[in-house]
């Protein structure tokens, strides 16, 4: 079905969701205009203001809908979250994830992020998952620091920069982490930093191994992360 919303978009470039939703009923399918508002925005659809001549949709070569996440290690994407303790002060959570799998890779917490906590995190992950082909981000000066760029591109990945201010090329790490806030942050008053710091890792925990995720047919993402290295090892002895 997302192959077809995409399809229908690309051609139909002035065409909402509500009327995509009827041209897929035409073709067919049983689906409501909520069920495709919500792929919609998950994918990082959008009507253009501006056009140039013969254009339709268009997105930053970074964004969710051109580059598109094909098996583990492909893309990861990362951003930040802004919250507070109960007493007011703020905080941030640096978070990460495989946009295949959905997996949550990590969640940093800190009082403020910079370059540096961006840094040490990807170090972190590059020594326990090893290195991804992609790194999709938002302009934020973190993440455009040329410590964070040359760093990547030594170790041999590659930046995916969305357009500014179009949130929605990273549609994966945006949705994360609307479910984070909404899950946790919104329903959990943290007395001080530590607090936070376990609380999330307990939360980040469970989204991996428990919670059912729709894109990838209500599997936690260990357990679809399991069974595609299973796949991938019949493969590997078949064609032996």
């Amino acid at each position: 079905m997302k192959r077809d919303i995409v399809r229908l978009a690309e051609k139909y470039g002035r065409y909402g969701y509500r009327r995509i939703t009827v041209m897929l009923q035409s073709e067919g399918w049983k689906i409501n205009h909520k069920r495709v508002q919500r792929i919609w925005r998950e994918l990082g659809l959008r009507v253009p203001k501006k056009q140039k001549k013969r254009g339709r949709l268009y997105f930053n070569d970074g964004s969710c809908i051109r580059l598109k996440p094909l098996y583990p290690n492909h893309v990861w994407s990362y951003d930040c979250v802004e919250d507070r303790l109960a007493d007011g002060r703020k905080y941030k959570c640096l978070t990460v994830m495989d946009e295949f799998t959905k997996e949550s890779l990590k969640i940093q917490v800190e009082r403020s992020i910079a370059s540096r906590h961006v840094l040490e995190a990807l170090s972190d992950l590059f020594l326990l998952r090893g290195i991804p082909v992609f790194i999709r981000s938002d302009n934020g000066s973190e993440f455009i620091a040329k410590t964070v760029q040359d760093f990547i591109k030594d170790v041999g990945a590659k930046t995916a920069y969305i357009t500014p201010g179009s949130p929605w090329e990273n549609g994966f790490i945006e949705r994360f982490n609307g479910t984070l806030r909404d899950e946790l942050l919104n329903r959990e008053a943290f007395y001080t930093l530590k607090e936070a710091k376990i609380m999330i890792e307990i939360y980040r925990n469970e989204y991996n191994q428990i919670r059912p995720h729709s894109s990838i047919n209500y599997l936690a993402p260990k357990v679809f992360l399991a069974y595609q290295n299973t796949n991938l090892q019949m493969v590997q002895i078949s064609g032996a």
